[in-house]
């Protein structure tokens, strides 16, 4: 019996169907050098096999670790993900180690939210005697985690990440993580936290794997990154950073074991301390319309009273109480009451308003010229006490673990500079014009482009608003833009200063209150009977004249007659 065409091709199928699986898997295979990274493109329910063949023998053991931008993919053993076998996340790492004779590894790649996920990642080779980085986990899932943990939210930003162990030759069991606490064990360990900042405002996806490859290995993050503390095996692997909304920052540790003299990094992490999926307040659409309207009339006033300042000293203090009220009362409603950004900012300003009008009329009534120049004075005390704690001072132990030793160090230098107000007023209150009013102009500049100079005040905000910041670090990126801006700053401060103290220098130290003014000029009329206004009717008296003009008949004044020619 002759078979049938469709018995053919039931016979033939399976090696097909074979042969299409065998060329799908060769096809989603990616071979990786070590130490060289390379990017993937995983596509919707594929998996990609990532292969790293010809290991010396001298290699303990490697890591591979895997970079995205902000798409979450998966790296496991095996080729379909279990529970202690894979890790899912945008900056994911595994650590195998290797047997006897092993020269080749495969390790896999998918997308776990079925989306096309680009990114990039390398093979980094370790040796026996090098530390193995979270050898000693018991926190996270993974057996052994190499991994860096990343939480943060609109005040700080946390790392944690496993102990590690000390390195053993391969098909050797590793030493024992807590049997003791001697020289000979994984506690004579150290771990170096290091930061790298990408350029300000660059949100590309380039940028961020340029900062991974500079980031990657030992040698990278010692030469490239900024080594913010370093912590013994006793303390705890747990490090907080203060949050810098929109600018991209890259976290990386190495462990190092000072008696053998090296080093293991582990898979560093990122994050802009942003949402890029957000439909609200994403990377992409940091600045709140209401924050930037708020800011540039803040802006638009501290250039005039940075030139005009002392010469129109009402809207000085206007401007000076407006500021002093608002910000504390941001302060207080911020932390008693849940209202939303943009009510508690229109409420803030409110009340600034409010307090301008008070200082401007206590000087009007009162005219106590030294009273509102201390107002001032602790303006410029709290701008200055803020700079002190920008510095690197700022992150002394000292002040980082005690919040009544900062404040208390904070309030001494806001109000010392008043003091000195008490001899040279004048002086005094033209320079607080020209370095206030240029500073709420670099404020006004960061409201749409991004500067590191706002965290000088910010980071004070946010240690008044969050009661755990004094924990964090609180560096900040300077780049070119800053540098501008300090430009910028210097150049408006200083141009404020000698303008106003050159156009002041045959000018009273300060006008007169206008209410003192009326009280002598009405005094004056009422005791100079020579003064014709003496003579002049009271207020009652013109409006009831008036009155009486309009509702009287106006009598004719005289004859008319036709003009004579």
């Amino acid at each position: 019996m002759k078979p049938s065409v469709n018995m053919f091709s039931w016979i033939w199928f399976p090696p097909l169907l074979v042969l299409v699986l065998v060329q799908a898997q060769v096809e989603n295979r990616v071979t990786f050098l070590p130490g060289m990274f390379q990017n993937v493109n995983i596509t919707q329910n594929e998996t990609v096999q990532a292969v790293v063949s010809r290991i010396p023998p001298a290699v303990a053991f490697v890591t591979l670790q895997f970079h995205t931008q902000h798409h979450n993919a998966t790296l496991s053993y095996d080729r379909i993900p279990a529970t202690g076998q894979s890790l899912t996340g945008v900056d994911a790492g595994l650590l195998s180690a290797l047997q006897p004779g092993q020269t080749s590894l495969s390790l896999f790649l998918s997308s776990p939210d079925g989306d096309t996920v680009t990114g990039t990642g390398v093979i980094l080779p370790f040796s026996s005697t090098d530390p193995v980085p979270g050898a000693c986990n018991i926190e996270f899932n993974l057996d052994v985690d190499p991994n860096i943990y990343i939480h943060y939210n609109l005040y700080e930003t946390t790392i944690r990440f496993a102990p590690a162990n000390l390195g053993s030759e391969r098909g050797q069991p590793p030493p024992v993580c807590d049997e003791s606490t001697g020289s000979s064990t994984r506690w004579r360990l150290q771990y170096d936290v290091y930061q790298y900042f990408l350029p300000e405002s660059d949100l590309s996806e380039s940028s961020l794997f340029a900062g991974f490859k500079a980031m990657a290995n030992t040698e990278g993050v010692a030469a490239n990154g900024r080594r913010v503390m370093t912590l013994k095996s006793t303390e705890k692997t747990t490090v907080v950073f203060t949050s810098i909304p929109g600018q991209g920052v890259v976290y990386s540790v190495v462990v190092r074991d000072p008696l053998l003299n090296t080093s293991a990094s582990y898979v560093p992490t990122h994050t802009y301390a942003c949402s890029f999926t957000s439909t609200l307040d994403s990377c992409q659409t940091l600045g709140k319309i209401s924050t930037k309207i708020f800011f540039t009339i803040t802006g638009l006033a501290g250039l005039f009273v940075c030139f005009f300042g002392h010469r129109f000293f009402k809207c000085e203090l206007f401007c000076m109480g407006f500021s002093f009220l608002s910000f504390f009362f941001f302060v207080l409603i911020t932390r008693t009451t849940e209202l939303d950004y943009d009510i508690r900012l229109t409420l803030s300003g409110v009340v600034g308003v409010v307090g301008g009008v008070l200082l401007v009329m206590s000087w009007w009534r009162f005219g106590s010229v030294m009273a509102c120049v201390v107002v001032v004075g602790l303006m410029l005390g709290f701008l200055i006490a803020s700079i002190v704690f920008f510095t690197p001072l700022g992150d002394l132990n000292v002040f980082r673990n005690s919040d009544a030793v900062f404040w208390v160090t904070f309030c001494c230098i806001t109000i010392v500079v008043p003091l000195f107000f008490v001899r040279w007023p004048r002086e005094g209150n033209i320079t607080t014009c020209g370095i206030v009013g240029a500073y709420a102009v670099i404020l006004a500049v960061n409201a749409y482009i991004y500067t590191s100079l706002s965290y000088i005040t910010l980071n004070i905000l946010k240690r008044l608003l969050n009661g755990n910041f004094s924990a964090m670090f609180t560096d900040v990126p300077f780049q070119t833009i800053d540098y501008a801006l300090i430009t910028v700053w210097a150049v408006l401060g200083v141009g404020g200063m000698v303008l106003q103290l050159y156009r002041e220098r045959s000018r009273p130290f300060f006008p007169p209150s206008p209410y003192l003014m009326w009280l002598q000029e009405r005094e004056r009329r009422k005791t100079n009977v020579l003064d014709p206004s003496h003579h002049f009717p009271s207020l009652p008296s013109r409006l009831l004249e008036r009155v009486r003009q309009l509702t009287r008949r106006r009598e004719p004044v005289g004859e008319h007659t036709p003009l004579l020619l």
